[in-house]
């Protein structure tokens, strides 16, 4: 399963790098917004971060099919890369997904809310589809359900295309996802750092470096026993 951060912040993007095998970035046009930066040189700056291969998806914001089209186009040439541009399952958009996907692009299909959606988009030639599961769950729809019956749906028919899941407010809807075996995650910072944190586990640590501390001295490591030879 791969792994995305949900997130426009360079700061918080290159932390998050720091400790978790990130598989790369999605971005949409509200994120972009709460950055108050000019939009490319957030994008670019975020692929500069990124390791070889990592992916970066880009939402296009025209309201046209032949103008998505167009802006696909101009996103590839500006930013390159392992780019994957990001079409909502409007009528335009799905008009627009096999002509971009003809024109050698990765297409993912956004804004998901049902399992058909997913389904079509699928279909249409996306390489990911992206179920919105807490906007769906706000709804009083179950945004895991939907999310794992897309996936169901997919390995079902063998479309070559994977549930990329987004829109997550913590990390149980994430792991049951991780549990039905999607594709791919995308999470913001916080959630994914959940992932990682138990109690439990700083409690055995604490307790292990202590006895360690009491054997050879406080605060001392393997380092300085080494060091000391």
């Amino acid at each position: 399963m791969l792994i995305l951060i949900d997130h426009a912040n360079v700061d918080s993007i290159a932390k998050t790098l720091e400790y978790l095998p990130i598989d790369g970035v999605t971005t949409n046009p509200t994120i972009l917004y709460r950055e108050g930066k000019e939009p490319l040189e957030v994008l670019h700056a975020i692929k500069q971060l990124l390791p070889d291969g990592a992916q970066l998806h880009v939402q296009i914001v025209s309201q046209r099919a032949d103008d998505m089209v167009a802006e696909a186009r101009a996103l590839r040439g500006e930013i390159g890369g392992n780019l994957f541009i990001k079409l909502p399952v409007t009528r335009e958009g799905f008009a627009a997904i096999p002509r971009i996907v003809r024109e050698g692009m990765q297409v993912t299909a956004t804004g998901i809310h049902s399992s058909m959606q997913g389904f079509m988009a699928a279909k249409a030639g996306a390489r990911y589809v992206a179920p919105y599961v807490n906007r769906m769950d706000n709804y009083g729809i179950d945004g895991v359900r939907v999310a794992s019956e897309i996936h169901r749906t997919l390995r079902s028919y063998d479309l070559k295309a994977d549930v990329l899941a987004a829109s997550f407010k913590n990390s149980e809807q994430v792991l049951e996802l991780v549990r039905q075996g999607v594709g791919a995650i995308t999470a913001a910072p916080d959630v994914l750092a959940a992932l990682i944190k138990n109690p439990a586990t700083d409690a055995a640590i604490a307790d292990q470096n202590r006895d360690f501390g009491f054997l050879v001295g406080e605060r001392r490591t393997w380092l300085d026993l080494i060091k000391e030879k």
